[in-house]
């Protein structure tokens, strides 16, 4: 077993390139360079994005991605019904110019638009009351408690509970994300720029966000939006699985099972240092929760009372509900029919009695009665980051190389720029 070879120098073009993406360890084997034929587990969003950056760079390389199932996309999916539109997962990214670059290159500059600036707000369910999140809700917390536990978060291993002393604020951007309470989450993992996890940057975070802000290609987004396709997030695994279908070095197999790093080794005869496992849960597996996704519709008229924005977010375990997301109000393009508006409700396991009613009856009573559509349009598994989760891949030696959601970033943003340092790694 050998360790990661993730203390190699950090450059300010590095930085640049990749900003607080830095922070987070890169666990590639150090004789992953020696590769002439690389066998990429998971045809994700990150698997696919690994392929392409490396057959970009090398191609050279032999590419075989395995999918086990008979699609590809892992939980980037887009539901349709008419002109309804919703994705079930990953609606949109925030910005990072890794993400902006593969947009480019994969030819959907056209289709890629800046998320609706004002629908921005973003509201926490507290005691039946939504609150607005803004600065002053670091007030709620107290500017000195929440700087103490800042500070004792950067020993490393906290929860997010320990760093951020709110248990309404920290136990909503918890469920938000990663769809679990703030105590069983690692600190490091969610927010390592406010833990300081990892490699700091080689100048003032604020001189660099400067300097990344004038990187962007396509166009420089605005503080506080998102951007996404017109036509979903599925757009962009459409055209990550067309680029790979043109190249002569890239073979994708559908329907394959791969149970360990070992069986992949010896049944594509190449060393285990040549395996790059992108599905979840082979490194550290904690566990999975489970959440499914409902698309919720109205007539304008019916919801003239909820307010233009982002959404709500909802810890209160009362509810079955721990999210509704605005998601016409959020994109530039069309989402639901002439007006009419879509939410998204995100529905955790362990609060659902499995009973559809139960969600169209909470929902009724936080949006309005008697909705257009009402329909289940999927169910993910999500990895678990207890405390300590950052800090043990750290030191975690590796057979082969790990990137992906069950790692060591769960963010759309994460997996392109993370694909990008991979392929970085490989010498030419």
């Amino acid at each position: 077993m050998i360790k990661s070879l993730d203390s190699r120098q950090k450059s300010k073009s590095d930085w640049l390139r990749y900003g607080d993406e830095m922070r987070r360890p890169l666990l590639v084997n150090p004789d992953f360079d020696k590769s002439n034929k690389i066998v990429i587990v998971g045809g994700g969003l990150s698997g696919l994005c690994c392929a392409y950056r490396i057959a970009e760079k090398r191609p050279d390389i032999e590419i075989v991605v395995l999918e086990k199932n008979s699609c590809l996309g892992g939980v980037i999916k887009t539901w349709r019904d008419g002109e309804w539109i919703c994705d079930v997962a990953v609606n949109a990214a925030r910005p990072h110019p890794s993400f902006w670059r593969l947009v480019q290159d994969l030819g959907l500059s056209d289709s890629f638009k800046s998320s609706n600036p004002k629908a921005k707000a973003r509201w926490i369910l507290i005691n039946d009351v939504p609150h607005k999140l803004s600065f002053l809700s670091l007030f709620k917390i107290g500017p000195f408690k929440l700087w103490r536990s800042v500070s004792k978060s950067r020993l490393g291993g906290q929860s997010v509970a320990d760093t951020i002393p709110n248990a309404e604020i920290s136990d909503a951007l918890c469920l938000g994300i990663v769809n679990d309470r703030a105590s069983n989450v690692d600190a490091d993992f969610l927010i390592p720029s406010i833990t300081g996890f990892g490699a700091r940057p080689p100048l003032p975070q604020i001189l660099l966000n400067r300097k990344i802000k004038s990187t962007y290609p396509i166009f420089t987004p605005k503080n506080g939006t998102l951007a996404s396709f017109s036509d979903g997030m599925s757009e962009l695994i459409r055209a990550l699985n067309e680029k790979l279908e043109s190249l002569d070095n890239v073979t994708i197999k559908l329907n394959s099972k791969a149970s360990s790093v070992d069986e992949v080794a010896r049944e594509f005869q190449i060393p285990q240092s040549s395996v790059v496992w992108s599905a979840p849960g082979k490194l550290i597996d904690g566990g999975k929760t489970e959440i499914s996704v409902f698309a919720i519709g109205y007539h304008k008229s019916q919801v003239n009372h909820i307010e233009l924005g982002y959404g709500t977010l909802i810890p209160d375990e009362k509810y079955p509900i721990s999210g509704i997301l605005h998601e016409s109000d959020c994109h530039r393009s069309k989402r639901c029919p002439e007006d009419y508006r879509l939410f998204r409700l995100m529905v955790p396991h362990t609060r659902w009695n499995q009973s559809n009613d139960s969600v169209l009856s909470c929902a009724e009573q936080l949006l309005a009665a008697k909705p257009a559509i009402f329909s289940c349009i999927g169910t993910q598994k999500i990895p678990t980051y207890k405390p300590g989760h950052m800090q043990n891949i750290k030191q975690t030696t590796l057979d082969c190389t790990y990137v992906g959601w069950g790692v060591s970033g769960v963010s759309i943003t994460h997996l392109v720029a993370e694909a990008e340092r991979l392929a970085e790694s490989l010498k030419v």
